[in-house]
C-alpha cells in the first residue's frame, strides 16, 4: 500500500514520505493540491494529506517539534496538533486542544510536544486542534506498536501498508465556512485520494496484498463531519481493536465508522486472485453516498491481478458490526457499582440545537473557547468551576470518583449522529446507541462514541484518575465549532503537581496574544 500513498500523493506534486517518530520534527504549511481531481490550497502536515504516520512502541516517549510556516491568510495562521486518543497522564499541556491546554502556536513559531505513552498501544490519529483546521487536511496516522501484543498471533502484516485512513474533502476552506450550515463533502478520501460527481478519474488508491495472508488493517476515521460505513467486496473483516482498546474478536463485514474512530480489523485474502472495491460510503446529506465512477472507492488487488478497475459488485451486508457486541479482551467491567445511576457521581448533559442563535448546546449552553486556555487558568490560581471560564460549559470533576454521563439528545436531532470524543481517557459504554440495554458486565471500551439520534441516552463512566482540563465534545468539527462541547476540570488541586509545564508552554499565549486578528 506504501507504493498506492506514493502514486497518490506523487499527483499533488510532492513525495509522500515513510514513518517518522518516536523523535521528529513535524512541518506544518499550505500547499496546492488536488487530492480528488479539484485543485485549491490546504493546510498539510510535512506537505502530506494525509499526514505521516507517527509511529513507536508502547512505553516509548514521543518528541514531536511542530514547526508552524502557515503562511496563507485565506486559512488559519496559527495552529496546535491534539494526539486523538493519547492519554496524556501527566502532561495535559500537550494534550494539543487550543484554549484549554494551549494557546495556539503562532506562524514562524514552533512548539515541541513531548509525552510519553507508557500504558496505551494501538491505533490512534493527530489533527489540528484550532477551529475547524483539520477540515483543510491537517491530520495523520498516529500508531503505537505493542511488542507484546495479545493478537499478534492472528494476523502477519501490521505495518504502514495496512494503515487505511477514511476523509472527506471540500473545495471550499474551513475559514470561507464561517458561520454558515456546514457543507457537504465533495469527495471521500482513501489513503489521500478520492474522486467527486463529474469530476476527473483520478487514479485511485491501491492496498496491495498476497493471498493467504492475513493483513491488520488499521482504519482511521479522521472525518469532520460524515461517518462512513466501510466494507471490501466479498472478504469479511475481523474487529480486534477499537479506539486502542483490545476487544474479543468478532467477525463482521462492514463497519460503520463515524469521526475520530478507529478499528483494526484482520483481513485474510482466502479469495481468487482478482481486484475487488474497498467502499466507504458517507451517510448523507453530509457527503455524496453511491459508487458512480469509483467515488468512495479504493481498491484491494491480489498480487498477479491486472492493474485494472475492480468488477465486483456490493452485497447487501448480513454482519454489519454492532456496538453491542463488542467486548474489551481483558478487565471487561465498567468501575462502579453495576446499576445505573449508582456512580459517585451522575452528569446528564443533553445536547441540543437552538434555533435562535443557530449554534448547539450543552445543557442548554453554548460552549465558546475562553481567551485565556483553562490550564493556564488553573496554573494561575483558579480553584473552582466558578472561578473559571467558560462559564456553564465547565464542570468540576473531583479525584478518583466513577463518572456516570448520559448523553441524551433532543427531541429534534440536527445534523447528528453525533461522536462525541473525551480526551484523556477512554470510557465504557454502558448504553449504546439504539439500545435501551445497560451492560456493567463486558461493555466496549473507547474514547469515542455515537450518541445516536431523537431517544436515545448513551451512557459511559470512567474515573478521575487523570488530572487536568478535558475536552467533551461532538467531532463532527463543524458541531465543535457551533458550540457543542463542554470541559471537565478534573482534580484541580492536584493539577499543577500533576502536569508540570514546560518553559516553551509559558512562551505561546504571550506571542499569540501579541497577533492582529488576521494572523490568527
Amino acid at each position: 500500500m506504501l507504493g498506492a500513498f506514493v502514486l497518490g500523493i506523487s499527483l499533488l506534486g510532492v513525495t509522500r514520505a515513510v514513518s517518522i517518530g518516536p523523535v521528529t520534527d513535524l512541518t506544518i504549511a499550505n500547499a496546492l493540491i488536488r487530492p480528488d481531481g479539484f485543485l485549491r490550497f490546504a493546510t498539510l502536515a510535512d506537505g502530506t494529506l494525509p499526514g505521516p504516520i507517527i509511529q513507536g512502541n508502547k512505553g516509548d516517549r514521543f518528541q514531536v517539534n511542530v514547526i508552524n510556516q502557515l503562511t496563507d491568510d485565506t486559512m488559519f495562521l496559527s495552529t496546535s496538533i491534539h494526539w486523538h486518543g493519547i492519554h496524556q497522564a501527566g502532561s495535559n499541556w500537550a494534550d494539543g486542544s487550543s484554549f484549554v491546554t494551549q494557546c495556539p502556536i503562532a506562524s514562524n513559531d514552533s512548539f515541541l510536544y513531548d509525552f510519553s505513552v507508557a500504558q496505551q498501544a494501538g491505533t490512534f490519529w493527530y489533527h489540528s486542534h484550532l477551529s475547524t483546521q483539520y477540515c483543510d487536511g491537517l491530520r495523520g496516522p498516529f500508531i503505537v506498536y505493542d511488542p507484546n501484543d495479545p493478537h499478534a498471533s492472528l494476523y502477519d502484516v501490521d505495518d504502514d501498508s495496512t494503515v487505511i485512513t477514511l476523509e472527506d474533502w471540500y473545495h471550499v476552506s474551513a475559514k470561507e465556512v464561517g458561520d454558515a450550515a456546514p457543507p457537504v463533502s465533495q469527495a471521500t478520501l482513501i489513503n489521500g485520494i478520492g474522486r467527486f460527481p463529474d469530476g476527473p478519474a483520478m487514479p485511485l488508491a491501491v492496498v496491495n496484498v498476497k493471498p493467504a495472508t492475513r493483513y491488520r488493517l488499521r482504519i482511521i476515521g479522521m472525518s469532520c463531519d460524515p461517518n462512513f460505513t466501510f466494507s471490501i467486496d466479498q472478504h469479511e473483516l475481523l474487529v480486534i481493536e477499537v479506539d486502542g482498546e483490545n476487544t474479543v474478536p468478532l467477525l463482521v463485514d462492514s463497519i460503520q465508522v463515524f469521526a475520530g474512530q478507529r478499528y483494526s480489523a484482520v483481513l485474510t485474502t482466502s479469495q481468487p486472485v482478482g481486484n475487488y472495491w474497498i467502499r466507504a460510503n458517507p451517510n448523507a446529506p453530509r457527503g455524496i453516498p453511491g459508487f458512480d465512477g469509483g467515488r468512495n472507492s479504493a481498491i484491494l488487488r491480489y498480487a498477479g491481478a491486472p492493474e485494472v478497475e475492480p468488477k465486483t459488485e456490493l452485497q447487501p451486508s448480513l454482519k454489519p458490526l454492532n456496538e453491542l457486541s463488542l467486548h474489551p479482551l481483558e478487565d471487561p467491567s465498567a468501575p462502579g457499582v453495576p446499576s445505573p445511576g449508582a456512580a459517585d457521581i451522575n452528569l446528564n448533559i443533553k445536547h441540543a440545537f437552538d434555533f435562535d442563535a443557530h449554534h448547539y448546546t450543552m445543557n442548554g449552553q453554548i460552549f465558546t473557547p475562553p481567551n485565556v486556555p483553562v490550564l493556564l487558568q488553573i496554573l494561575s490560581g483558579a480553584s473552582s468551576a466558578q472561578d473559571l471560564l467558560p462559564a456553564g460549559t465547565l464542570y468540576e470533576l473531583p479525584a478518583n470518583k466513577v463518572i456516570e454521563l448520559s448523553l441524551p439528545g433532543s427531541g429534534v436531532e440536527i445534523g447528528g449522529p453525533h461522536p462525541f470524543h473525551l480526551h484523556g481517557h477512554t470510557f465504557s459504554v454502558v448504553r449504546s446507541a439504539e439500545s435501551d440495554i445497560y451492560n456493567y458486565v463486558n461493555p466496549v471500551r473507547r474514547d469515542t462514541v455515537n450518541t445516536g439520534l431523537a431517544g436515545d441516552n448513551v451512557t459511559i463512566r470512567f474515573v478521575t484518575d487523570n488530572a487536568g482540563p478535558w475536552f467533551l465534545h461532538c467531532h463532527i468539527d463543524w458541531h465543535l465549532e457551533a458550540g457543542m462541547a463542554v470541559v471537565f476540570a478534573e482534580n484541580i488541586p492536584d493539577t499543577p503537581r500533576n502536569n508540570p509545564v514546560p518553559e516553551a508552554w509559558k512562551d505561546l499565549c504571550p506571542r499569540y496574544d501579541a497577533l492582529p486578528a488576521n494572523q490568527h
